[in-house]
């Protein structure tokens, strides 16, 4: 797919963050020194970007954060995160994010409401390599016949989620147990090829196909009929944290382990899909440099339990609080520079590596700011595959590689990251993937670090 993008302006971090309610100044500090935050600070950007097939986007996010009196800088009391964007084309996502330690006195709370409308999902097949993949089906330079279309490994899908969150304090404010609800509602489609051709000249089309691998999938009875449009899933988790970390944003040093278990009720959903999962997350920080240089790495299990998952959603990552649930394994947010939801299955394994160097520490209009560079190093794979649901036809065994060896995607890069008052990070990230069967390359532009 042909992304250009224009802007993302990242740069007006250093002129959107200014306004400071209710902040105590300390007056007495003349020098470059970090300032003790107080009282209510924003950060935000705008979202402008352009994209061949979905159109122009426009659109901006804005964290809200609230200090109080500074005594736990940079730790805060309220985080409120609010994010809005549309395409030309009707891709969108509406977002809202509650993070507090005082709600509830004693208690951490979480929320979220959002609403997620994307007329060009990455869509590969199910457990990994056994999925087929060719670069030049959606490769409309090509001068020969592979070429597909830019969506033929697209789907459509609208999803709304809401879910909410409490952690409670076991032992030191260390050990902590945690419980929380979520609800999703999923309608899936094939693309809309004629409205993405609205209004572009002939030359400039996609061409017209039958729905692409998605609609192939449900031909062959491999994603079965009664869960092709979507549904409907209520998730209930619990579970228990241990966290030493000395800075949630960009730990310098300690660890964050975590173990939930999430129970999603078959009477609470559509068609009466029960399942249970499982998921085990370490991530562990050290100092290489005291305040300049630091190395971190994730490694995360998530499995099925019991029952039967319906394939929608089998791409999600989970994570606790305030970190949101992702689509799974592959961009932003799991395996940078790998195609998005390239690695899908019942049970899966990934792991991050990143050494990160403060390489400019400053305050700028009354602002503590600093400008990280990280080199990063991400790998993932199938662990349980996802099971065919019917037998798979001559046309079908064209497009999977079953009996095919599931092995480590790997992917690599670095990212840039510019980071206002510890909490509010814009971060751009370039990645390269491994192996030409998980695409080429990637970069993103968005919010923290990746963990």
């Amino acid at each position: 797919m042909k992304t250009k993008i224009l802007a993302f302006l990242f740069l007006s971090l250093f002129g959107f963050y200014t306004v400071m309610a209710q902040e105590e100044e300390q007056a007495s500090d003349t020098s470059k020194s970090e300032n003790i935050k107080t009282g209510w600070s924003f950060g935000g950007v705008p979202v402008v970007a352009y994209d061949t097939d979905i159109g122009f986007k426009y659109g901006g996010l804005v964290n809200f954060y609230d200090y109080g009196d500074g005594s736990k800088y940079p730790k805060y009391d309220h985080s409120l995160f609010f994010e809005w964007s549309q395409t030309t084309k009707g891709s969108g996502k509406t977002q809202f994010l509650y993070d507090s330690e005082k709600l509830i006195p004693g208690l951490r709370t979480s929320g979220e409401i959002s609403y997620l409308t994307e007329k060009a999902l990455d869509f590969y097949g199910f457990n990994g390599y056994e999925a087929y993949y060719n670069a030049d089906y959606t490769n409309d330079e090509l001068s020969g016949g592979d070429y597909k279309s830019r969506m033929f490994y697209k789907n459509s899908r609208n999803l709304f989620r809401v879910s909410g969150g409490l952690q409670g304090s076991i032992i030191e404010d260390k050990l902590k147990w945690f419980s929380g609800f979520a609800f999703y509602h999923q309608v899936l489609d094939t693309v809309d090829i004629s409205s993405l051709n609205d209004g572009k000249a002939v030359e400039d089309q996609l061409p017209s196909i039958n729905g692409g691998l998605f609609q192939d999938y449900i031909e062959w009875g491999l994603i079965p009929s009664d869960q092709a449009e979507g549904g409907n899933t209520s998730i209930l988790k619990a579970g228990l944290v241990y966290d030493t970390r000395d800075n949630e944003p960009n730990p310098m040093n300690g660890i964050w382990t975590e173990l939930q278990f999430i129970l999603a009720p078959g009477f609470l959903g559509s068609g009466d899909y029960g399942y249970s999962r499982m998921v085990l997350t370490h991530r562990q920080y050290f100092t290489i440099i005291p305040k300049t240089m630091n190395f971190a790495y994730r490694l995360s299990y998530q499995a099925k339990l019991t029952g039967e998952m319906p394939y929608y959603m089998l791409p999600f990552v989970f994570n606790t609080a305030p970190k949101e649930t992702r689509d799974g394994l592959g961009g932003a947010k799991t395996m940078r520079g790998i195609l998005r939801n390239r690695v899908v299955g019942e049970d899966f394994v990934y792991a991050n590596l990143e050494l990160r160097w403060k390489m400019i520490r400053t305050v700028v209009l009354n602002q503590n700011l600093y400008i990280a560079l990280a080199g990063f190093l991400d790998g993932g794979m199938v662990t349980g595959k996802y099971e065919l649901h019917e037998t798979v036809t001559p046309d079908a065994q064209t497009w999977l590689n079953l009996g095919a060896d599931e092995s480590l995607h790997i992917s690599y890069g670095a990212g840039l990251h510019f980071a206002l008052n510890e909490n509010f990070i814009v971060t751009v990230d370039y990645g390269l993937a491994n192996d030409p069967r998980d695409g080429n390359s990637g970069m993103y532009i968005g919010l923290n670090f990746l963990f």
